[in-house]
């Protein structure tokens, strides 16, 4: 089994407490705790967590370098907001790169990888119907994450997940204004059944109309939320 995707590989690591401040940050931007053109001030920050100031200053370059966060002059570091033209074209480069990734690792792929993909299809449902957010989309990265395990392209896989993790949140959102719970367990599963079948190309295919559409739902959901909040 691939070290990306064993489970024993899913261990407690150790934390300086910049890193474990960047994920309490990061998931707080993800699950919308902090809106987007949100500012967020160290000295409040490093109040809150009852920490110096060079751990936050720390958390926001990795925050910054994630594109979750923007440094702004004489407004300090402000909570990043995708125009809607750059989120769809995050989604063309999700479509484009997640089908080659799939198209070279299907071959490849073990029975014994296809069956921890199988694992955590009902780990990410329980977080679906128990609206455990915080879980989304790390489990959701994971389940893709398995079934590019035999790609062995290296450099693709680091930006896409670059590219997840810029849209994480809104996919979020998506996901709590819609029926796209429901909809993304039904495409997992049929996603599953045609890796298990090796058949490469409807796979393919089918992916990258799975990130196409949800790509299409979400800009629908946050056109309309970004025209409230203008209005």
């Amino acid at each position: 089994m691939s070290k990306l995707q064993s489970p024993a590989n899913h261990r407690i690591k150790r934390q300086t407490v910049a890193e474990a401040l960047s994920e309490s940050l990061r998931e707080r931007i993800l699950n919308g705790e902090f809106k987007e053109g949100e500012t967020l001030i160290q000295e409040t920050i490093a109040a809150e967590y009852d920490v110096s100031r060079m751990p936050v200053r720390e958390a926001f370059k990795e925050l910054e370098a994630s594109g979750l966060i923007t440094s702004k002059a004489h407004k300090g570091s402000v909570v990043s907001s995708i125009p809607m033209e750059q989120i769809q074209e995050l989604f063309d480069l999700r479509s484009n790169l997640e089908g080659e990734l799939l198209q070279y690792s299907l071959p490849n792929l073990t029975d014994e990888q296809l069956a921890y993909s199988k694992q955590l299809l009902p780990q990410l449902e329980e977080a679906y119907h128990n609206d455990d957010m915080s879980n989304w989309g790390r489990l959701n990265w994971e389940f893709h994450l398995s079934l590019y395990a035999g790609a062995d392209r290296v450099q693709t896989l680091s930006i896409v997940q670059g590219i997840n993790i810029q849209t994480d949140r809104y996919i979020r959102l998506q996901l709590l204004l819609t029926e796209g719970k429901e909809e993304a367990e039904i495409d997992h599963r049929e996603l599953l059944k045609l890796c298990e079948a090796r058949d490469t190309k409807k796979a393919v295919k089918f992916l990258r109309q799975h990130i196409n559409e949800a790509g299409t739902n979400l800009l629908k959901v946050l056109g309309k939320k970004r025209g409230k909040s203008a209005s």
